[in-house]
């Protein structure tokens, strides 16, 4: 399926609401269950994702229109806001795709680009970035994943968790401490396949069914062409990633937040209560109100932040810590009144209220937890 090119951005949204009702099979107001088993990569979405057009619009350039790059923050953003109004689920298996190839297609060389990221935009490929450890989580810097020299390779030695895609993703873009004693600095990261020898792992269950994991490294060996970036430098790699993304963390929440106002309009205008409609009711109205506004703010903060990022502005992590903080806070604020306006019926299982229950708790942690983006923006001041 064609990706459009010089498009406006409301062209763009449309064109990604269409191709998500294409891959989207469940009927309106109801939780779009994934194919595969739950808690596992879904792999045939995202080949779906792929044929669709909207895997390859991550990633420009990978068919045969020029050369790999980075798709703009505001585009990214557009793609997961519209596709979480649709398909959380799709959504979801999108942005992981995107932040596990990210740190190769900005950072990486032109072999791992050539060799992972096509088959990552075709949906052939599952990739997963593996940074946070079971003592290294909000404090990224903590790292304690060993990076042993090993003639001019190392081993690696350590666990990592939490981590989304795993234990199933086909390459892991993983973090590793090379110099000890260093904090930020003396990270390397390495673009490790999900055969190498020594790498083990096990699936989580989550309060919502993704596809997360744990991994052991027992010796996995690694070379200088596994390195993605340069040696003890593997912390700017991530930070890049994450700089690109946070703003899009924010983007899946207003898309959800968005999803939540409309059911909630929409039964609040179907329910009668007390003789009329029950979006009559002054609290009711105010409530709605307050939902709406809420949910245009954290999208107007989220584009702004995007593009600060398109333009190479100096405020990045300032505007994307203030989007994601603020656009997953909301989020959870209006999926939770969107459940009180409808009442026990949100609670039942398989109900689209029920599904963004489950959903909506965790941006608020992953990424940078909402306590440190307040911390990083404390620290912009």
């Amino acid at each position: 399926m064609g990706i459009p090119r010089n498009e406006t951005d409301h062209e763009f949204a449309r064109w990604v609401r269409a191709r998500a009702a294409e891959i989207t099979a469940a009927p309106s107001g109801t939780d779009t269950a994934p194919a595969a088993e739950p808690g596992r990569v879904d792999r045939a979405l995202l080949l779906r994702l792929g044929d669709a057009g909207l895997l390859p619009a991550l990633f420009p350039g990978t068919a045969d229109d020029g050369p790999l790059r980075e798709a703009p923050a505001t585009r990214l953003c557009l793609l997961r806001e519209h596709l979480a109004r649709t398909d959380t689920h799709a959504e979801t298996a999108l942005a992981l795709q995107g932040l596990g190839t990210y740190p190769l297609l900005q950072s990486g060389t032109e072999s791992q680009r050539r060799r992972w990221v096509p088959e990552a935009a075709a949906g052939r490929a599952v990739a997963a970035f593996a940074l946070t450890e079971p003592d290294a989580g909000s404090d990224a810097a903590a790292l304690a994943l060993r990076a042993e020299p090993l003639g001019d390779g190392w081993r690696l030695h350590g666990e990592k968790t939490w981590i989304s895609n795993a234990p199933d993703a086909d390459f892991y873009t993983v973090f590793a401490r090379t110099t000890p004693g260093t904090r930020s600095r003396g990270v390397t990261a390495f673009c490790v396949p999900g055969d190498r020898p020594g790498l083990s792992g096990s699936p989580l269950e989550m309060l919502s069914p993704h596809a997360l994991g744990h991994l052991v490294f027992d010796g996995v060996e690694v070379g200088p062409q596994d390195v993605v970036g340069i040696p003890d430098q593997g912390f700017t790699v991530a930070m890049r990633t994450l700089d690109l993304f946070r703003p899009s963390v924010g983007a899946f929440a207003v898309g959800m937040a968005d999803a939540a106002l409309a059911a909630a309009m929409e039964h609040t205008d179907h329910r009668s209560a007390f003789g009329g409609p029950l979006r009559r009711l002054q609290t009711v109205a105010h409530t709605l109100a307050e939902m709406a506004t809420r949910t245009e703010a954290a999208r107007l903060l989220v584009y702004a932040a995007a593009r600060e990022y398109d333009s190479a502005g100096p405020d990045v992590t300032l505007k994307a810590a203030m989007a994601k903080l603020f656009a997953t806070e909301t989020a959870q604020y209006v999926v939770d009144a969107a459940v009180q306006l409808h009442g026990a019926r949100a609670l039942h299982r398989g109900h689209l209220l029920e599904h963004l229950y489950r959903e909506v708790r965790a941006p608020r942690i992953y990424e940078g937890a909402s306590e440190v983006q307040r911390q990083i923006i404390a620290r912009h001041m």
